[in-house]
């Protein structure tokens, strides 16, 4: 088969071959059940890769027009009508009725709150009105008149080569020493974690986790049908003199940890527990889930090596995000893997979204490229110093009766109330004072955390979070009361 294609053209040329069949088969030059060629011969005849050939035909099937058949080869698909003079007019099984009665989470009832002036600790984000937002507009403007056609584009799967350069230019100074070819782009890092687990589990795997953990994530875990077995940790991070008995009574198959400034904890991962983690799950085979979310919000102390940097195996798959950095409605994150794992995190990636939005990717990479990233990280370091100090010194003054551990980085503060008393108690009459935060129990998949709720610090004010944890003192002095 021939067809034209112009190798100068902006347009890929999988998405030339694309639509030219497309054409070809509404048309009905190619009628239906036509075998089309197969992938190699295409490929050899029109001088192109295999895979550009494979993407072609799988923008085809995404689009109605054909059918793979394994073994047997790709085929024209017939046009599809609706012609049943005896189909039912009757409405659809009432299959909203499994939903209609689930309640809302007790945390997003807050909007019954009438207060004047509302103080919520339970964003998941940074501060608003810190996000670079003329800056990236300017930036997101330039690379429209620079590059129009290419950055409005769909892109490759794997993600703009230019910003997956400047990726791994970060990540070395971590120690990463990845190429670019090891990188994927995702919509946040929330696809990439869903992509692992759709790639390296099935339900009924067990996976390993932190207690507490991710609340999302879990959920995800729970969506996927997985088995979760918890690890407890402390204020050095997940207790890994526990963790040798759990890989072997368990055998989970995945672990996903956090191990700088946890969410929802803050707690940091030793260094000496970071190698015996690495060690044992080499020793295990177990690959693990490096979630590094905000781990260049750091305050004080001195920067642990990331898992990946101490991984020589392999098994380590390494995930974060911009979005919690600059702004969360990029939904730009990345993940980096190894071997036939990255490539079959390429293909699931491709297969749900084909790929992340192209005209984002391009002007986040001119945003790093010039210097704006980093400057953004030190002044949002800054800021986020003086809360966190600023909800310290307030917790002490207005809550003395919670235990807490000052995190060295991120977001979020961890607090534990006095054991007779819960947070899903405290939290509606939180609400009555204008005040909101996280319930500990959605970090925990084995029930516990009743007594414990987060913090966010970095969305408020200094002011805001004095007057926040006043009013949260008032509040639990209230409960004790009443308890």
């Amino acid at each position: 088969m021939r067809m034209p294609l112009n190798p100068n053209s902006t347009q890929p040329l999988y998405r030339q071959i694309h639509g030219y069949l497309r054409q070809s088969i509404l048309s009905q030059s190619l009628p239906p059940n036509t075998r089309l060629p197969a992938t190699r011969q295409l490929a050899k005849d029109l001088g192109v890769s295999r895979i550009t050939v494979e993407n072609a035909y799988a923008d085809l099937v995404a689009d109605g027009l054909a059918s793979t058949q394994v073994g047997s080869g790709t085929f024209v698909l017939p046009p599809y009508t609706i012609n049943n003079p005896k189909a039912s007019h009757e409405p659809w099984p009432l299959w909203q009725h499994e939903f209609a009665c689930v309640p809302l989470e007790l945390s997003e009832q807050v909007s019954s709150s009438c207060h004047p002036r509302q103080i919520s600790f339970a964003e998941g984000s940074a501060d608003p009105s810190l996000f670079p937002i003329d800056e990236f507009r300017r930036t997101m403007a330039s690379v429209m008149r620079q590059a129009p056609h290419a950055s409005l584009d769909y892109g490759e799967p794997r993600g703009f080569l230019g910003l997956r350069t400047n990726i791994a230019h970060i990540l070395s100074s971590q120690g990463i020493m990845i190429p670019p070819t090891n990188v994927l782009i995702t919509v946040g890092s929330q696809q990439a974690i869903t992509l692992v687990i759709q790639v390296l589990l099935k339900p009924g795997d067990v996976i390993l986790v932190e207690s507490p953990t991710y609340g999302k994530a879990l959920e995800l875990f729970s969506a996927f049908h997985l088995k979760v077995v918890s690890i407890p940790i402390d204020k050095d991070g997940m207790k890994t003199e526990l963790l040798e008995g759990i890989l072997q009574a368990y055998h989970p198959k995945l672990i996903y940890t956090i191990p700088n400034f946890q969410n929802p904890s803050g707690a940091s991962l030793s260094g000496r527990r970071r190698r015996e983690l690495v060690s044992l799950a080499s020793r295990y085979n177990v690959p693990i889930l490096e979630d590094d979310f905000v781990g260049e919000l750091r305050y004080d102390g001195c920067a642990q090596p990331a898992l990946k940097s101490l991984d020589t195996s392999g098994g380590v798959i390494y995930v974060s995000t911009f979005s919690k950095m600059l702004m969360p409605g990029l939904r730009i994150g990345f993940v980096v893997a190894e071997g036939p794992i990255y490539g079959a995190l390429v293909k699931r990636k491709y297969v749900q979204d084909l790929a992340t939005p192209n005209l984002v990717q391009h002007a986040l990479d001119a945003y790093v490229s010039i210097g704006r990233y980093q400057t953004h990280l030190r002044r949002s370091c800054r800021v986020y110093r003086k809360r966190r100090d600023a909800m310290a010194q307030a917790i002490g003054r207005y809550l003395p009766q919670v235990d807490v551990d000052i995190p060295q980085g991120g977001l979020f503060m961890w607090l534990r109330l006095p054991q007779e008393l819960t947070a899903t108690e405290l939290l509606p009459l939180a609400w009555k004072e204008g005040i909101d935060f996280a319930l500990g129990e959605n970090y925990c998949a084995d029930g516990s955390g009743s007594n414990y709720l987060r913090l966010n610090f970095a969305a408020l004010s200094v002011e805001e979070i004095e007057e926040g944890i006043r009013r949260l003192g008032v509040t639990l002095a209230k409960l004790q009361k009443l308890s």
